[in-house]
């Protein structure tokens, strides 16, 4: 049986591993957003080249899915550790956004 999973606690276990390597000097807001955007531009790279229809079934090759996969899990990694950097929680902040998009952008 899988253990539940938060946002908190994948937090804590990122604060952990990096703790455990002496790393939290390195994890400034100016490294973290850069390893994000690092991080984004390699899953952006594995769909650079496809079509509209190749990437809507990039996760059907096993070895693609993996790779996507892997990516998908770094730019959170670096999002989640960017904002427990700053204090922001990004559950909240995901909300209040979706209600500032939902009065900028009614539906019709």
């Amino acid at each position: 049986m899988t253990e539940h999973l938060d946002v908190a606690k994948l937090q804590r276990r990122l604060a952990e591993f990096a703790a455990a390597r002496n790393w939290q000097p390195y994890h400034t807001p100016k490294n973290l957003v850069s390893a994000l955007s690092v991080e984004a531009s390699e899953l952006v790279e594995i769909f650079q080249w496809l079509t509209p229809e190749e990437s809507a079934r990039v996760m059907d090759d096993p070895d693609t899915a993996h790779r996507v996969t892997d990516e998908v899990a770094d730019v959170l990694a670096y999002l989640l550790q960017l904002c427990e950097v700053l204090g922001i929680d990004p559950l909240a902040a995901l909300d209040a956004k979706i209600d500032r998009n939902e009065r900028r952008f009614p539906a019709p």
